[in-house]
């Protein structure tokens, strides 16, 4: 049983008290109880591949914080490093593959991830499940997520992070034979890596298309949407007598909405691009009353007080005015608070904790008025 139960019933648009809310990357850098456990470590993929560590930081802001979910802490690399590629973590440059797909031997070698080398990672998922229960009650729902298959090829393709990720924009314009081969692979891997995530305890699950926004329109519909509706195609939808909400997110894709709203998701996450009301009413003309996640920027969070208060109460305002999913349902139905990408390593604690009494506040304010 779970004790809050809000971001699910607001995945699927029913009614509840106030907006949930979560942030993308909330157990990060900005906390010093993370760095602390960090450090106990030793590294990033010290801290990542050991379940007890892994599951000290995912419940660590909601210790501090009021929040709706907890996301397991992980990264979406651990998929391409259990294909073989060679993740490493340099201090400074954040991470790296030993081996490329530079070629096209280095892409026919390719082979879907080991499910058997990411066990570290069904193991996470199985404690935290545990450790959120209290009083007999789980706190609150866990996500499970990966990258999804067009982003994780731009880092095995460039090896690293990039501003362009030109190696795998050229591939993809020389040789689109061998980038779909790659995504074929990633489709398969990302499928059984969220598959067996919802068989150790996830009870949501988000694919991040970080940089589905570099993509030009038509290749975005075909290399990376195309892909992610593969994806949700072969997951589970329900377990443990529980719907399993999918939700993903583009950074930068907006403006392909109405293509996002066709491939089988639940929630639909936005960055700061897009406004909460636009994306509500273009979804309700396609007849896809889906649910929005978003999408205050996340540098907002480096203001004062009454500047983070003044853009959540924005936010709130412009969803007000919009048409709600269905009949007794308010317009902020439907919506889980979130940041437009994941929270600044820099960002001062105590900002958070602003953000989340604004957004407890105003939106209780806006449905008591309804």
């Amino acid at each position: 049983m779970l004790l809050n139960d809000r971001f699910l019933k607001a995945c699927f648009g029913e009614v509840v008290d106030q907006t949930p809310l979560w942030l993308m990357r909330q157990a990060g850098r900005y906390l010093p109880e993370y760095n602390a456990t960090r450090a106990k470590a030793g590294s990033f993929l010290g801290l990542a591949k050991n379940p007890a560590y892994a599951t000290e930081v995912t419940l660590q802001p909601l210790d501090r914080y009021p929040l709706d979910a907890a996301i397991l802490f992980s990264d979406i690399l651990t998929v391409p490093d259990a294909m073989g590629l060679g993740l490493q973590f340099a201090t400074g440059e954040g991470p790296s593959f030993q081996h490329p797909l530079r070629t096209e031997d280095d892409v026919n070698k390719l082979r879907t991830a080991d499910m058997n080398q990411l066990h570290y990672v069904f193991d996470a998922v199985s404690e935290i499940r545990k450790a959120l229960i209290q009083d007999g009650r789980q706190r609150v729902p866990l996500i499970g997520f990966s990258g999804s298959p067009w982003t994780l090829a731009c880092y095995m393709i460039d090896g690293s992070g990039s501003d362009d990720f030109r190696h795998a924009k050229t591939m993809m314009f020389a040789r689109p034979d061998l980038l779909e081969r790659i995504l074929e692979i990633n489709i398969q891997s990302v499928a059984a890596y969220l598959t067996e995530q919802v068989k150790a305890g996830a009870q949501a699950l988000m694919i991040f298309d970080t940089w589905g926004g570099l993509l030009p329109n038509g290749w975005y519909q075909r290399m990376s949407l195309a892909a992610m509706q593969k994806v949700i195609s072969q997951l589970p939808r329900e377990h443990e007598g529980r719907k399993i909400p999918i939700i993903v997110f583009t950074k930068g894709g907006g403006i392909w909405l109405k293509d996002m709203a066709q491939i089988g998701a639940d929630v639909l996450a936005l960055d700061w691009t897009m406004s909460l009301s636009r994306a509500r009413k273009e979804l309700l003309e396609i007849n896809k009353p889906l649910a929005l996640q978003g999408n205050l920027d996340p540098l907002v969070l480096f203001s004062g007080t009454k500047q983070i208060t003044d853009q959540v109460n924005n936010l709130f305002d412009d969803l007000a005015g919009a048409p709600a999913l269905g009949p007794n349902r308010h317009s902020l139905d439907g919506h889980i608070f979130n940041l437009g990408h994941g929270i600044s390593q820099f960002t001062p604690p105590d900002s958070v904790s602003v953000l989340a009494s604004a957004v407890i506040e105003k939106s209780r304010v806006l449905r008591a008025n309804r």
